[in-house]
C-alpha cells in the first residue's frame, strides 16, 4: 500500500539542466537497464501542487459508528461497550484501507477507554500506512507499556505487533519475517479461533512483512478460508481472498469473493472498486464501469462531508485512474481524459500514485498530442523523487520519438537511467518504462532485431505483472508497442503484439483492429 506524508511545505527545487549526449549512437548504446523489485517510497509531489498536511486534528477527531462497512469483530479487554464497538469499527476499515478513518475509530475508542491498550496496536497500523513511522512506535509503545493490564488475548496480539514491526523495520533481514511467522504459528496454537490471527498469518506468507492484502500470494488462501470458516459473517476473509485468487489469475473465485465483499461492506468504496476490479476481468466492463463509478460517488460524498482534501485520501486516486481506463477501454475518450486530466492534477504523497500519473500523458500519446504529452512529462520532472523524474524523461522521450526526435529520444532515455542510478532500490518501479523507450529507439535505427527481442521482453513482463491495475495497464502498452512497430514499418512485430493483446483481453475492441 501506498505509504503518506503527515505534512509538507516550502518550495522544491526546479529540474537542473541534463547535459547532452555526444552523438546519438553513443546515447544509444549507453542506456543500460537496472531490475530490482519495485518498493514502496512516499515523498513530496511535484512543485506545481500545493501538498495539504495530514494534520493532528484530522487524525484525532471524533466519528460516528458507520453503517455498511462490514462486520469484524474481536473481543479486546474492554467493558465499555461503545470502546468495543469503535475498536471494531477501527479494525473494519483497517481491513478495507480506510487509514484516516480506521485511525479515528481507534482514537475514539482510546478516548472510552484509555486502558484499552490494543486499540494502539490498531493505531500502529494506520499510523505506518499514513507515513508516520514515528507516530505508529509511539502508539505501540504505550500499547507494550499498558500490555500488562490487558487479557492473554490482547497481550499477544501486542507481542505479536512488536514482532511484525521489527520485520518491517529491517524488510530484508529475512530472520525476522521467520520469526514473525512463528510466533504467528505459536499464537494459532494457543487461540486456534482467533479470526484476526488467521488473517495475519496469511498476509504473513508474503515476503514483505509490512502485506496489508493486496499482494497476497497463493500459499494465504488457506489461511484465508480458515479465517472464513471460523467468522462467515465478517468480511475481511472474503477481501483478502479476492486479491489472493485474483494474483493466482483464478479470476472467477476472486469475482466470487469480491461480490460477496461488495455486499458485505456497501459503503466502503474499495470494497465497489475490489467488484470492479473483478467484473472487468472476466469481460462484464459495463458493469465493473458502475463499480468504478459509484466508488467515486461514495469517495466525493466522503471528502465533502467530512471536509478532507482529496489529495490525502490515495484511495481516491486510485479509483479515479482505473476508471478513466474503463472509459478509455470502451473508446468513451472524452471521460477519459476528463478524469485523467483531474486525477493528473491531484497531488498524491505517494510515489506510486505519482507515477500512475503517466497514462494521461500516455492518453495524449495514443491521440497524437505529444506536445502536450510533452508538457505533462516536464510536470513530472518538476517532483521531488528522482523516480517521478525519470519517469518524466521517460515520457518526455516518447513525445520526442512520437516527434520523430530520435536523438532528443535518446538524452532523455540516458537522463532517466542516471535518475534511476540516484535511486536504484526502486529502479525497478521505472525500467519497463524504459527498456520500452530503448526498443522503439532500437527500431528507429532500423535494428529490428535487438528492437524487437527488448519489446517483446517489455510485453511479456507486463502481462506477467501481478494485480488487476498493472492487467489494465499492460494493456494499453501492449497497444503502444504495437503503434510504434507499425510506425517503425516492423510488421511482424505488429502481428505478434496484436497476438498478445487479444491473449491478454479477448474482448478488447483495439485487439481485434
Amino acid at each position: 500500500m501506498g505509504r503518506m506524508v503527515t505534512s509538507m511545505s516550502g518550495f522544491f527545487p526546479s529540474r537542473p539542466s541534463r547535459p547532452s549526449c555526444l552523438s546519438y549512437l553513443s546515447c544509444l548504446s549507453s542506456i543500460v537497464f537496472i531490475l530490482t523489485a519495485a518498493t514502496s517510497f512516499a515523498q513530496p509531489p511535484h512543485d506545481s501542487h500545493a501538498m495539504p498536511s495530514l494534520s493532528r486534528e484530522l487524525v484525532e477527531r471524533p466519528l460516528p459508528l458507520r453503517t455498511g462497512v462490514g462486520t469484524a469483530h474481536d473481543v479486546v479487554s474492554t467493558r465499555n461497550p461503545q470502546a468495543q464497538a469503535y475498536y471494531d469499527q477501527g479494525l473494519a476499515l483497517l481491513h478495507s484501507y480506510v487509514w484516516l478513518e480506521a485511525a479515528r475509530s481507534f482514537h475514539q475508542a482510546l478516548r472510552l477507554d484509555p486502558k484499552l491498550a490494543i486499540a494502539d496496536v490498531g493505531l500502529s497500523y494506520a499510523w505506518v500506512e499514513l507515513n508516520a513511522p514515528g507516530e505508529a512506535h509511539a502508539a505501540l509503545d504505550r500499547a507494550r507499556v499498558s500490555a500488562a493490564a490487558a487479557s492473554d488475548h490482547d497481550r499477544r496480539h501486542i507481542a505479536l505487533r512488536a514482532s511484525q514491526m521489527a520485520a518491517e523495520d529491517a524488510p530484508a533481514d529475512t530472520a525476522k519475517l521467520a520469526a514473525y511467522r512463528k510466533a504467528l504459528d505459536e499464537a494459532l496454537i494457543a487461540f486456534p479461533q482467533d479470526q484476526e490471527l488467521w488473517l495475519l498469518r496469511g498476509l504473513a506468507e508474503s515476503s514483505d512483512p509490512a502485506e496489508r492484502g493486496q499482494g497476497s500470494r497463493r500459499e494465504a488462501v488457506r489461511f484465508f478460508e480458515r479465517a472464513r470458516a471460523i467468522a462467515p459473517a465478517q468480511f475481511a476473509a472474503q477481501h483478502y481472498l479476492a486479491h489472493a485468487y485474483e494474483n493466482a489469475g483464478r479470476t472467477g473465485e476472486a469475482l466470487a469473493r469480491a461480490s460477496e465483499y461488495a455486499r458485505m461492506a456497501p459503503q466502503v468504496p474499495h470494497a465497489r472498486h475490489m467488484l470492479g476490479h473483478e467484473l472487468r476481468r472476466t469481460g462484464k466492463i459495463a458493469l465493473a464501469i458502475a463499480e468504478f463509478e459509484a466508488a467515486d460517488r461514495m469517495e466525493a460524498e466522503y471528502v465533502a462531508l467530512e471536509k478532507i482534501p482529496p489529495a490525502l485520501n490515495w484511495h481516491y486516486h486510485h479509483n479515479l485512474d482505473l476508471l478513466a481506463m474503463s472509459y478509455r477501454y470502451v473508446g468513451r475518450d472524452g471521460k477519459a481524459e476528463e478524469l485523467l486530466k483531474k486525477s493528473f492534477g491531484l497531488p498524491s504523497n505517494t510515489v506510486e500514485q505519482e507515477l500512475n500519473k503517466r497514462e494521461w500523458p500516455a492518453f495524449l500519446l495514443a491521440k497524437g498530442r505529444a506536445d502536450e504529452a510533452l508538457q505533462a512529462a516536464d510536470v513530472m520532472r518538476s517532483h521531488s523523487s528522482p523516480l517521478v523524474r525519470a519517469m518524466g524523461d521517460v515520457i518526455a522521450g516518447e513525445a520526442r520519438m512520437a516527434m520523430k526526435q530520435p536523438k532528443a529520444a535518446a538524452d532523455e532515455a540516458n537522463a532517466a537511467l542516471r535518475l534511476m542510478r540516484a535511486s536504484p532500490e526502486g529502479a525497478g518501479l521505472v525500467a519497463p518504462s524504459l527498456r520500452q523507450l530503448q526498443g522503439e529507439l532500437l527500431l528507429s535505427r532500423g535494428e529490428f532485431g535487438k528492437g524487437r527481442e527488448m519489446l517483446k521482453q517489455v510485453a511479456t513482463e507486463v502481462r506477467a505483472a501481478p494485480g488487476p491495475d498493472a492487467w489494465a495497464s499492460a494493456l494499453f502498452t501492449l497497444e503502444s508497442i504495437a503503434r510504434a512497430a507499425t510506425a517503425a514499418g516492423d510488421v511482424e512485430l505488429a502481428a505478434w503484439t496484436a497476438m498478445q493483446m487479444h491473449e491478454h483481453d479477448p474482448n478488447y475492441e483495439g485487439a481485434r483492429k
